[in-house]
Protein backbone atom coordinates (compact mmCIF):
# COMPACT_ATOMS: atom_id res chain seq x y z
CA UNK A 1 0.00 0.00 0.00
CA UNK A 2 2.74 2.68 1.03
CA UNK A 3 4.49 2.12 -2.63
CA UNK A 4 1.61 2.76 -4.15
CA UNK A 5 1.30 6.04 -1.95
CA UNK A 6 4.55 7.03 -3.07
CA UNK A 7 4.24 6.04 -6.83
CA UNK A 8 1.05 8.13 -6.50
CA UNK A 9 2.69 11.23 -4.91
CA UNK A 10 5.82 10.84 -7.46
CA UNK A 11 3.06 11.24 -10.57
CA UNK A 12 0.81 13.57 -8.54
CA UNK A 13 4.09 16.08 -8.32
CA UNK A 14 4.80 15.59 -11.79
CA UNK A 15 1.28 16.12 -13.38
CA UNK A 16 0.75 18.71 -11.02
CA UNK A 17 3.94 20.95 -11.40
CA UNK A 18 3.06 22.89 -14.82
CA UNK A 19 -0.20 23.83 -13.74
CA UNK A 20 1.60 25.11 -10.19
CA UNK A 21 3.82 26.99 -12.89
CA UNK A 22 1.19 28.37 -14.71
CA UNK A 23 -0.79 29.53 -12.00
CA UNK A 24 2.16 31.19 -10.13
CA UNK A 25 2.80 33.24 -13.61
CA UNK A 26 -1.08 34.02 -13.95
CA UNK A 27 -1.32 35.48 -10.49
CA UNK A 28 2.49 37.68 -11.24
CA UNK A 29 0.33 38.92 -14.87
CA UNK A 30 -2.92 40.17 -12.60
CA UNK A 31 -0.36 41.98 -10.04
CA UNK A 32 1.35 43.41 -12.86
CA UNK A 33 -1.88 44.34 -14.36
CA UNK A 34 -1.61 42.22 -16.93
CA UNK A 35 -4.14 39.67 -18.78
CA UNK A 36 -0.89 36.71 -18.79
CA UNK A 37 -1.19 33.65 -20.95
CA UNK A 38 -3.07 30.86 -20.01
CA UNK A 39 -2.39 28.50 -16.93
CA UNK A 40 -2.06 25.15 -19.01
CA UNK A 41 0.60 26.52 -21.04
CA UNK A 42 3.41 24.88 -19.35
CA UNK A 43 1.55 21.89 -20.69
CA UNK A 44 1.40 22.97 -24.16
CA UNK A 45 5.15 24.22 -24.07
CA UNK A 46 6.33 20.65 -23.02
CA UNK A 47 4.19 18.89 -25.94
CA UNK A 48 5.76 20.89 -27.92
CA UNK A 49 8.83 20.39 -27.19
CA UNK A 50 8.39 16.66 -26.79
CA UNK A 51 7.54 16.63 -30.44
CA UNK A 52 10.70 18.46 -31.87
CA UNK A 53 13.99 16.92 -33.15
CA UNK A 54 16.60 16.98 -30.24
CA UNK A 55 19.99 19.54 -30.95
CA UNK A 56 23.20 19.35 -29.21
CA UNK A 57 25.94 21.87 -28.91
CA UNK A 58 29.00 20.48 -31.32
CA UNK A 59 31.16 20.10 -28.41
CA UNK A 60 29.05 18.60 -25.46
CA UNK A 61 29.70 15.07 -24.32
CA UNK A 62 27.88 12.51 -22.24
CA UNK A 63 27.17 14.89 -19.52
CA UNK A 64 24.94 17.50 -20.56
CA UNK A 65 23.15 14.54 -22.53
CA UNK A 66 22.58 12.98 -19.10
CA UNK A 67 21.66 15.77 -17.14
CA UNK A 68 18.28 16.31 -17.68
CA UNK A 69 16.95 13.07 -16.70
CA UNK A 70 19.02 13.11 -13.66
CA UNK A 71 17.65 16.45 -12.77
CA UNK A 72 13.97 15.22 -13.30
CA UNK A 73 14.76 11.64 -11.87
CA UNK A 74 16.08 12.90 -8.39
CA UNK A 75 13.45 15.19 -7.50
CA UNK A 76 10.64 12.65 -8.49
CA UNK A 77 12.25 10.58 -5.96
CA UNK A 78 12.56 12.57 -3.69
CA UNK A 79 8.62 13.32 -4.20
CA UNK A 80 8.07 9.39 -3.99
CA UNK A 81 9.63 9.50 -0.57
CA UNK A 82 8.16 12.16 1.81
CA UNK A 83 5.53 12.13 4.00
CA UNK A 84 2.89 14.14 2.39
CA UNK A 85 0.01 12.15 2.61
CA UNK A 86 0.49 9.97 5.56
CA UNK A 87 2.97 10.90 8.42
CA UNK A 88 5.23 8.47 7.70
CA UNK A 89 7.43 7.79 4.56
CA UNK A 90 5.81 5.68 1.94
CA UNK A 91 9.77 4.52 1.33
CA UNK A 92 11.69 5.49 4.34
CA UNK A 93 14.90 5.15 2.56
CA UNK A 94 14.09 8.10 0.07
CA UNK A 95 12.39 9.86 3.76
CA UNK A 96 16.44 10.05 5.40
CA UNK A 97 17.54 13.48 5.26
CA UNK A 98 20.93 12.44 4.72
CA UNK A 99 19.81 10.68 1.48
CA UNK A 100 16.97 13.84 0.58
CA UNK A 101 20.44 16.45 1.15
CA UNK A 102 22.11 14.65 -1.60
CA UNK A 103 19.31 13.84 -4.31
CA UNK A 104 18.99 17.85 -4.17
CA UNK A 105 22.33 18.55 -4.55
CA UNK A 106 22.97 16.27 -7.34
CA UNK A 107 20.58 18.21 -10.18
CA UNK A 108 22.59 21.15 -8.73
CA UNK A 109 26.03 19.32 -8.96
CA UNK A 110 25.15 18.40 -12.67
CA UNK A 111 23.24 21.30 -13.80
CA UNK A 112 26.66 23.04 -13.32
CA UNK A 113 28.98 19.98 -14.56
CA UNK A 114 26.71 20.35 -17.84
CA UNK A 115 27.36 24.08 -18.27
CA UNK A 116 31.06 23.60 -18.24
CA UNK A 117 30.51 20.26 -20.63
CA UNK A 118 28.83 22.89 -23.28
CA UNK A 119 30.99 24.56 -25.50
CA UNK A 120 29.43 28.19 -24.62
CA UNK A 121 30.69 30.68 -22.05
CA UNK A 122 27.55 31.65 -21.26
CA UNK A 123 26.33 28.48 -20.16
CA UNK A 124 29.26 28.11 -17.75
CA UNK A 125 28.20 31.55 -16.23
CA UNK A 126 24.87 30.29 -15.12
CA UNK A 127 26.47 26.91 -14.33
CA UNK A 128 28.61 29.24 -11.60
CA UNK A 129 25.66 31.46 -10.91
CA UNK A 130 23.56 28.17 -9.65
CA UNK A 131 27.01 27.01 -7.46
CA UNK A 132 26.81 30.24 -6.17
CA UNK A 133 23.15 30.19 -5.09
CA UNK A 134 23.91 26.09 -3.78
CA UNK A 135 26.52 27.31 -1.29
CA UNK A 136 24.77 30.18 0.05
CA UNK A 137 21.70 28.61 0.86
CA UNK A 138 22.35 24.51 1.10
CA UNK A 139 24.14 24.99 4.66
CA UNK A 140 21.28 26.51 6.02
CA UNK A 141 19.14 23.96 4.90
CA UNK A 142 21.39 21.48 6.24
CA UNK A 143 21.55 22.96 9.46
CA UNK A 144 17.58 23.37 9.88
CA UNK A 145 17.25 19.34 9.18
CA UNK A 146 20.14 18.41 11.64
CA UNK A 147 18.72 20.55 14.55
CA UNK A 148 15.38 18.89 13.40
CA UNK A 149 17.10 15.61 13.92
CA UNK A 150 18.69 16.18 17.49
CA UNK A 151 14.93 17.81 18.38
CA UNK A 152 12.92 14.46 16.96
CA UNK A 153 15.10 12.05 17.73
CA UNK A 154 15.59 10.46 14.51
CA UNK A 155 16.91 11.61 10.61
CA UNK A 156 13.32 10.05 9.26
CA UNK A 157 11.34 13.27 7.82
CA UNK A 158 8.33 10.78 8.72
CA UNK A 159 9.37 10.71 12.52
CA UNK A 160 9.98 14.09 12.13
CA UNK A 161 6.44 15.02 11.07
CA UNK A 162 5.01 12.83 13.26
CA UNK A 163 6.65 14.62 16.24
CA UNK A 164 6.09 18.16 15.33
CA UNK A 165 2.37 16.87 14.40
CA UNK A 166 2.07 15.95 18.30
CA UNK A 167 3.90 18.69 19.25
CA UNK A 168 6.66 16.02 21.08
CA UNK A 169 9.33 18.00 19.30
CA UNK A 170 11.71 19.48 21.84
CA UNK A 171 12.98 22.41 22.89
CA UNK A 172 9.71 24.55 21.07
CA UNK A 173 11.37 27.93 20.30
CA UNK A 174 14.22 25.99 18.79
CA UNK A 175 11.92 23.60 15.88
CA UNK A 176 9.75 27.44 15.70
CA UNK A 177 13.06 28.98 14.65
CA UNK A 178 14.35 26.38 12.57
CA UNK A 179 10.87 26.56 10.56
CA UNK A 180 11.16 30.13 10.31
CA UNK A 181 14.95 29.38 8.34
CA UNK A 182 13.63 26.38 6.62
CA UNK A 183 10.44 28.23 5.23
CA UNK A 184 13.57 31.27 3.65
CA UNK A 185 15.46 28.64 2.57
CA UNK A 186 13.09 26.75 0.54
CA UNK A 187 11.98 30.11 -0.70
CA UNK A 188 15.31 30.29 -2.37
CA UNK A 189 15.57 26.97 -3.33
CA UNK A 190 12.54 27.45 -5.21
CA UNK A 191 14.02 29.91 -7.62
CA UNK A 192 12.26 33.05 -6.31
CA UNK A 193 12.58 36.83 -6.48
CA UNK A 194 15.02 38.58 -5.62
CA UNK A 195 17.30 35.68 -5.46
CA UNK A 196 16.48 33.76 -8.68
CA UNK A 197 14.01 33.60 -11.50
CA UNK A 198 12.95 29.72 -12.58
CA UNK A 199 11.99 29.95 -16.15
CA UNK A 200 15.30 32.99 -16.98
CA UNK A 201 16.65 30.80 -19.63
CA UNK A 202 17.58 33.37 -21.62
CA UNK A 203 19.25 34.86 -18.50
CA UNK A 204 22.11 33.87 -16.22
CA UNK A 205 20.63 32.32 -13.80
CA UNK A 206 20.00 29.29 -16.56
CA UNK A 207 22.19 29.78 -18.99
CA UNK A 208 22.60 26.59 -19.53
CA UNK A 209 18.84 25.69 -20.46
CA UNK A 210 20.08 27.68 -23.61
CA UNK A 211 21.97 24.81 -24.81
CA UNK A 212 19.41 22.36 -25.05
CA UNK A 213 16.30 21.78 -27.05
CA UNK A 214 13.08 18.95 -27.72
CA UNK A 215 12.51 16.67 -25.43
CA UNK A 216 15.88 17.58 -22.99
CA UNK A 217 15.11 20.61 -22.75
CA UNK A 218 11.17 19.56 -21.82
CA UNK A 219 12.73 17.35 -19.35
CA UNK A 220 14.37 20.36 -17.82
CA UNK A 221 11.33 22.55 -17.90
CA UNK A 222 9.59 20.01 -16.13
CA UNK A 223 12.31 19.20 -13.63
CA UNK A 224 12.73 23.16 -12.43
CA UNK A 225 8.72 22.94 -11.77
CA UNK A 226 8.95 19.88 -10.56
CA UNK A 227 11.40 21.62 -7.83
CA UNK A 228 10.07 24.08 -6.58
CA UNK A 229 6.42 21.82 -5.68
CA UNK A 230 9.03 19.35 -4.13
CA UNK A 231 10.85 22.24 -2.31
CA UNK A 232 7.48 23.62 -0.94
CA UNK A 233 6.21 20.07 0.19
CA UNK A 234 9.40 19.25 1.73
CA UNK A 235 8.59 22.07 4.08
CA UNK A 236 4.96 21.01 4.91
CA UNK A 237 6.13 17.77 5.52
CA UNK A 238 8.10 18.04 8.35
CA UNK A 239 6.87 21.75 9.76
CA UNK A 240 3.08 21.70 8.84
CA UNK A 241 1.82 18.06 9.12
CA UNK A 242 -1.26 18.43 10.69
CA UNK A 243 -4.16 16.88 8.99
CA UNK A 244 -1.98 13.79 7.53
CA UNK A 245 -3.18 10.83 7.95
CA UNK A 246 -1.86 8.81 11.07
CA UNK A 247 -3.58 5.24 9.46
CA UNK A 248 -3.93 3.71 6.21
CA UNK A 249 -7.82 3.72 6.27
CA UNK A 250 -8.89 5.06 3.41
CA UNK A 251 -10.77 7.80 4.77
CA UNK A 252 -7.82 9.42 6.45
CA UNK A 253 -5.68 9.13 3.07
CA UNK A 254 -8.31 11.29 1.52
CA UNK A 255 -8.24 13.86 4.21
CA UNK A 256 -4.65 13.71 4.20
CA UNK A 257 -4.86 14.24 0.87
CA UNK A 258 -6.76 17.74 1.02
CA UNK A 259 -4.89 18.70 3.90
CA UNK A 260 -1.65 18.71 1.81
CA UNK A 261 -3.06 20.18 -0.97
CA UNK A 262 -4.47 23.00 1.01
CA UNK A 263 -1.40 23.45 2.81
CA UNK A 264 0.95 23.84 -0.10
CA UNK A 265 -1.96 25.26 -2.20
CA UNK A 266 -1.34 28.20 0.76
CA UNK A 267 2.45 27.99 0.58
CA UNK A 268 2.36 28.70 -2.80
CA UNK A 269 0.19 31.52 -3.07
CA UNK A 270 2.24 33.27 0.03
CA UNK A 271 5.69 32.57 -1.73
CA UNK A 272 3.76 33.60 -5.60
CA UNK A 273 2.95 37.07 -3.15
CA UNK A 274 6.13 38.06 -1.68
CA UNK A 275 7.78 37.08 -5.03
CA UNK A 276 5.66 39.33 -7.34
CA UNK A 277 6.24 42.33 -4.65
CA UNK A 278 10.22 42.60 -4.70
CA UNK A 279 12.92 43.22 -7.30
CA UNK A 280 15.63 41.25 -8.83
CA UNK A 281 18.88 40.97 -7.35
CA UNK A 282 21.87 41.33 -8.53
CA UNK A 283 23.47 37.64 -8.08
CA UNK A 284 26.63 39.54 -6.76
CA UNK A 285 24.98 40.95 -4.09
CA UNK A 286 23.22 37.48 -3.04
CA UNK A 287 25.25 36.71 -0.42
CA UNK A 288 24.24 39.78 1.87
CA UNK A 289 20.84 38.43 2.10
CA UNK A 290 21.53 34.58 2.54
CA UNK A 291 23.96 35.64 5.68
CA UNK A 292 20.17 36.43 7.62
CA UNK A 293 19.19 32.83 6.69
CA UNK A 294 22.20 31.37 7.92
CA UNK A 295 22.36 33.36 11.02
CA UNK A 296 18.35 32.27 11.59
CA UNK A 297 19.38 28.73 11.04
CA UNK A 298 22.43 29.17 13.52
CA UNK A 299 20.42 30.65 16.13
CA UNK A 300 17.81 27.76 15.99
CA UNK A 301 20.89 25.30 16.23
CA UNK A 302 21.59 27.58 19.89
CA UNK A 303 18.41 27.30 20.90
CA UNK A 304 18.77 23.52 21.02
CA UNK A 305 21.89 23.66 22.74
CA UNK A 306 20.47 25.57 25.50
CA UNK A 307 16.96 23.69 25.96
CA UNK A 308 14.68 26.43 25.01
Amino acid sequence: MTIIIAIFQAVLLVVCAPLISGITRKIRAKMHSRTGTSIFQDYYDLAKLWRRAEVHEGGSGLVSRLMPPIFLGCFILVAAGLPLIMQVCPVPLLGDIITILYLMALPRFMFALASIDSAGSYTAIGGIRELLVGVLVEPSLMLVLFVMALACGSTNVGIMAASVATLTANPFVAVVVAGVACAMACYIEMGKLPFDLAEAEQEIQEGPLAAYSGPSLAMLKLGVSVKQLVVASLFVAIFLPFGAAATLAPLDLLLGFVAYVIKVGIVLLIAAVIENSVMRVRYKLLGRYTWFVVGIASLSLVFLVIGI
